[in-house]
């Protein structure tokens, strides 16, 4: 056990329960809000129910909180290995696997409890994500690409919350949900790509290992079908400039991030700032969404 690892079992158990949940990391919680945003002021025309809106957001609070907590669980002994993660509550052990699968229960209550407001359909898709979320954490162990399991369980978010508005699964919803997976699967393959030295001595897999040198072209390519596929729903929705204009700034912000990646020199740091600017591009899209539909 390491100096950090020893002092981060002194503290409290409110701040190691916070840490669990990722709360004092926001930008994880925020990027799953996003896409479940698109999806119900898109669906309701720019103008959802305001009550709705509350319980998209509490729900998905709850549903990360649940997949940080099912995630730290699996991994505990992984992430003591991993330099990004060997200072996390269970794999420092600073809170219990009891305690662990305490707090996970709670969470999946809160989210169920938030579920049970929904229309039957959408409730029910809430449920079919369960054993997505549940599971998605032992994927790097049978999957190559693992954050493909992580971009689906994200677009769970898209199909809950468009028919939480319609009560139906359409072709625009469909739009944004592969746009969702996508745009999923290339942020978080970049988040991948700082522990490709750690994945590869565990024997773990992951999205950076699987494309290796091709990682940055595969994560354009990911960005590039967002970009397709959200221009094919403005056009189908009949959005207005304001949407166009915050995906042209989105898909600048996404070239960018290409660029960068393939300076070989770039620091390890680099890799989460641009995880933290795809909650800014998300929003921002977000925004046009809103006004392309009023």
């Amino acid at each position: 056990m390491t100096i950090a690892q020893k002092e981060n079992t002194s503290i409290p158990i409110w701040l190691a329960i916070i840490r669990l949940l990722r709360w004092d990391k926001p930008a994880g919680r925020l990027i799953l809000m996003i896409p479940a945003l698109w999806a119900v002021f898109l669906a309701a025309q720019g103008s959802p129910p305001i009550p709705l809106v509350g319980a998209i957001i509490l729900g998905t609070l709850a549903t990360s909180a649940a997949g940080c907590v099912v995630n730290d669980l699996w991994d505990r002994n992984i992430d003591s290995q991993v330099a990004r993660t060997r200072n996390r509550p269970l794999a420092s052990r600073s809170l219990s696997v009891k305690v662990g699968f305490g707090v996970a229960i709670v969470a999946l209550i809160c989210a169920l409890a938030i579920a049970s407001y929904l229309n039957p359909l959408s409730f029910w898709l809430s449920i079919v994500a369960v054993p997505v979320i549940l599971l998605y954490p032992s994927a790097k162990r049978v999957f190559p690409v693992p954050q493909f399991v992580m971009a689906v369980a994200w677009g769970f978010a898209v199909l809950i919350s468009w028919s939480s508005v319609t009560e139906s699964l359409d072709n625009a919803m469909w739009m944004l949900w592969g746009a969702t997976v996508l745009w999923a699967l290339g942020f978080d393959t970049i988040y991948a790509m700082s522990d490709r030295e750690d994945d590869r001595k565990l024997g773990v897999n992951s999205s950076a290992l699987f494309f290796g040198k091709y990682a940055p072209t595969a994560i354009l390519i990911c960005f590039a079908g967002t970009v397709l596929l959200m221009s094919w729903l403005g056009v189908t929705m009949e959005l207005t400039f304001a949407f166009w204009l915050t995906l042209g700034i989105a898909a600048s912000g996404w070239v960018w991030q290409y660029l960068r990646l393939k300076n070989p020199q770039m620091p390890s740091s680099a890799y989460g700032e641009m995880f933290r600017q795809n909650v800014w591009i998300g929003f921002i899209l977000l925004g046009g969404m809103i006004a392309g539909v009023l």
